[in-house]
């Protein structure tokens, strides 16, 4: 049991790495921090599932078959790629991201919904991809 804990905490490094990169760079990024901890929790659910999923395979990430890691790897790509790509946009006023819009706050009011759904949607295509391999 003791060794299964220290290999969950040593398997959860890289992934808190990136994912407080991220929220680093969220917080520089927007101009108000109104709307961050919303924007925060998709990023924050990435840490949750591959903690769930290390638990439950004892500290390896196949160790209960592939459905949580690819379901973890679909929820990243757009849970955390999609709300960099768009913090970016918004700091390089992307295709006037900023000056072309009269609100431009109202980007990070949205994201949230917008990550958090398009996540759960690739949760379930890598669900269905790891049910299918052996």
């Amino acid at each position: 049991m003791q060794g299964n804990i220290r290999l969950v905490l040593i398997r959860m490094l890289p992934i808190t790495f990136i994912i407080a990169a991220a929220l680093f760079y969220a917080k520089s990024v927007e101009p108000t921090n109104i709307y961050l901890w919303r924007n925060f929790l998709p990023m924050l659910t990435v840490i949750l599932l591959a903690f769930i999923t290390l638990v439950r395979g004892g500290g390896r990430w196949t160790g209960n078959g592939w459905r949580w890691p690819l379901g973890i790897a679909g929820f990243f790509v757009p849970a955390v790629g999609l709300s960099m790509y768009l913090h970016y946009g918004y700091s390089v006023d992307m295709d006037g991201m900023v000056s072309g819009s009269i609100y431009p706050q109202e980007l990070f009011r949205f994201l949230p919904w917008y990550t958090g759904g398009s996540g759960m949607i690739g949760f379930a295509i890598g669900w269905i991809a790891g049910k299918n391999i052996r």
